[in-house]
């Protein structure tokens, strides 16, 4: 079979209509990582009726225990589905061992670095590859956090990335036990006794997760732990980046608190740095909560139009600033 892509091998899984939606499945092999056996399975989403030329390419990352269908359901339901059929051309990877995505053979191992190092830019050159254009990229949980490694990382950069938002994505809250090195070492020892952690057994949600996630966010807690791999420093790194930066939040989010969402934020270097707290305090009729900012028919009504028309502002600008770029190349 004749490969989708010039960059990679690129197989095309499906291609069925959803209602009124359009939705492509692609199978990537991207080999650019010490595990030859990653693929990742990306999703593209847009209106059955419109032909030719799509919108602007939005990327949009999943978290822990989850899958594309965070985004959207089967029925077409979702914030995913609310920005095709507001005109914008979505894609939605699945991480390594998710949804459709197959399990590498490295899989229990995996961790952040991975998917910031390698999967990420794979995915971005493919999506660029396909639209013509710097896609913008939204994640939620987990899928925030590689945005922001990324980013800090120098992974993905203005030429990949027009825009990043982050859901309920933090590195900073505080897990004063973490801080105990006998803790901290009793947890790495209980993790190294399985084969991963069960979405299904935990109450989370429908995906495993791989050991090595959950090894990064001990040693990112633990006493003196911070925000990288190894000599990289990806807190540090984020104060060099120059990409708009979109913080969501809500007040009743236990999991990932505000302030720790915010100081996430204010790390960014970029001009352009917006928080958005859901709840009461700032006028919305529900506090939210970890999930539902995203998935809820309260977010539905008073969150998807204000992340949609800050997605608008910021294709609008990227439009402007590369207009001004072709008109210096000419002149």
């Amino acid at each position: 079979m004749q490969s989708s892509s010039r960059l990679f091998p690129v197989s095309l899984l499906g291609a069925e209509l959803r209602g009124d939606l359009s939705e492509d499945v692609y199978l990537l092999k991207p080999r650019n990582s010490p595990d030859a056996s990653v693929e990742l399975a990306v999703t593209r989403l847009g209106r059955a009726d419109v032909q030719g030329g799509r919108g602007v390419p939005v990327i949009l990352l999943h978290g822990t225990f989850t899958n594309r269908r965070f985004w959207y359901s089967p029925k077409g339901i979702g914030f995913g589905a609310h920005l095709a059929r507001a005109g914008f051309d979505v894609w939605i990877p699945e991480m390594r061992g998710h949804g459709l995505s197959p399990r590498n053979r490295s899989y229990r191992h995996n961790r952040v670095v991975d998917y910031a190092r390698y999967d990420l830019p794979a995915i971005a050159a493919f999506v660029m590859e396909q639209t013509g254009q710097t896609p913008h990229w939204m994640g939620h949980s987990l899928g925030g956090v590689v945005l922001a490694a990324a980013a800090g990382g120098g992974y993905l950069d203005q030429h990949s990335a027009a825009s990043l938002a982050l859901f309920g994505s933090q590195v900073s809250r505080l897990y004063l036990p973490l801080k105990f090195p006998p803790v901290a070492w009793g947890g790495h020892l209980l993790l190294g006794c399985l084969p991963h952690l069960s979405g299904m057994r935990l109450g989370r949600g429908p995906e495993d997760e791989p050991i090595g996630v959950a090894r990064d966010a001990l040693r990112w807690h633990g006493l003196f732990g911070r925000f990288g791999c190894g000599r990289e420093n990806w807190w540090q790194g984020l104060a060099t980046v120059r990409i708009p930066v979109l913080a969501v939040s809500a007040e009743g989010d236990r999991q990932d608190p505000p302030a720790a969402c915010e100081r996430l934020l204010r790390q960014f270097g970029s001009a352009s740095r917006e928080h958005l707290c859901l709840g009461p305090r700032n006028g919305f009729s529900s506090p939210f909560g970890h999930v539902e900012m995203l998935i809820s028919k309260t977010a539905q009504r008073e969150v998807w139009p204000l992340l949609t028309d800050w997605l608008r502002r910021q294709a609008s600008t990227s439009a402007e600033v590369q207009g001004c770029a072709t008109r210096e190349a000419l002149c």
